[in-house]
């Protein structure tokens, strides 16, 4: 009975025991609390950090011309301009400068996800000789950078009769729609399981419809992410633009910004305000499809 009693008693902790054990809990609640508190501090200081530059863009762009270099600098605007806005979308021919760069955008969105995905599916599924060279040097291209081709490119263009046309904006994208979509798509590819190709052949189905009704259902992370980079690529290109297009009816919204620059001046009020509106899609873009971009670049694959 004795001996019950003790073995009893050693197992039930002691009051002195609770409370350190209590004290104990309380200490490590309030140093994640603490933890929790000081992150979301770093935290809110970064977006005050990143969020600046647009605050100040904003602000910038319901300012009247005198009121732009006003020191010191003010973040509420007095008065506040909305006539910049329209004023500015005018100035730089919106309707037009929209209607191109939608042509572009669109034009090499289709045609880089088709030819990507095509191109990256024969390197992920089928077996020829050679593959995993050409697909060394296909990766190769990416450590090129732009200024090695941009002539060699031009010359071609130029003897197409494609200067100061939309053409040379779009028709690139229509073979593989670059290296590193290639390479996203393959990677993604690889990471489905080769039984399901297997399956569906058994039941019939071709080269075309494994990728098209197996494998593209299963890859909507990888195309949507491969679709923001192309989309936001294409939409915010500058420098294309300024080497095949000499027109105002054939400039892009990218290049139509620089109307706002001249030589002595800057209408900083009126710069700003049509920025905002140019860089507006993207934005909406991006946070519609941040899911689908997250995935896409951690490369999950299937989902259980």
């Amino acid at each position: 009975m004795t001996t019950a009693s003790n073995a009893e008693g050693l197992g039930r902790p002691t009051g002195s025991a609770v409370a350190r054990l209590s004290a104990l809990r309380r200490r490590h609640s309030v140093q994640r609390t603490v933890w929790r508190a000081l992150v979301y501090v770093i935290l809110l200081a970064g977006s005050v950090f990143m969020l600046a530059p647009y605050v100040w863009m904003l602000s910038t762009a319901l300012k009247s011309p005198a009121a732009t270099f006003t020191f010191p600098p003010t973040w509420i605007p007095e008065p506040v301009v909305w006539a910049n806005f329209t004023e500015a979308l005018e100035a730089m021919q919106f309707p037009i400068l929209l209607k191109n760069t939608l042509q572009v955008t669109v034009y090499a969105l289709a045609g880089g996800l088709l030819t990507s995905t095509m191109v990256a599916y024969g390197f992920a599924r089928t077996r020829f000789p050679g593959r995993n060279v050409l697909f060394l040097v296909l990766l190769a291209t990416m450590m090129l950078p732009s200024q090695v081709t941009m002539i060699p490119v031009y010359i071609i263009y130029k003897n197409l009769g494609w200067v100061d046309t939309l053409r040379p904006l779009w028709v690139g994208s229509l073979f593989g729609g670059g290296a590193f979509y290639i390479f996203l798509m393959r990677q993604f590819f690889m990471t489905l399981p080769r039984e399901l190709d297997e399956a569906a052949a058994m039941d019939g189905c071709g080269t075309v419809a494994v990728l098209w009704r197996i494998l593209l259902p299963l890859s909507k992370p990888a195309l949507a992410t491969v679709a923001i980079f192309s989309f936001m690529g294409h939409w915010n290109d500058f420098m294309t633009p300024l080497i095949y297009v000499n027109s105002i009816p054939k400039m892009t919204l990218a290049l139509g910004l620089h109307i706002f620059r001249g030589t002595y001046q800057t209408q900083w009020n009126y710069l700003m305000a049509a920025s905002l509106v140019v860089m507006l899609p993207c934005l909406i873009l991006f946070f519609l499809a941040q899911n689908y971009f997250i995935q896409g670049i951690a490369l999950t694959g299937m989902k259980a």
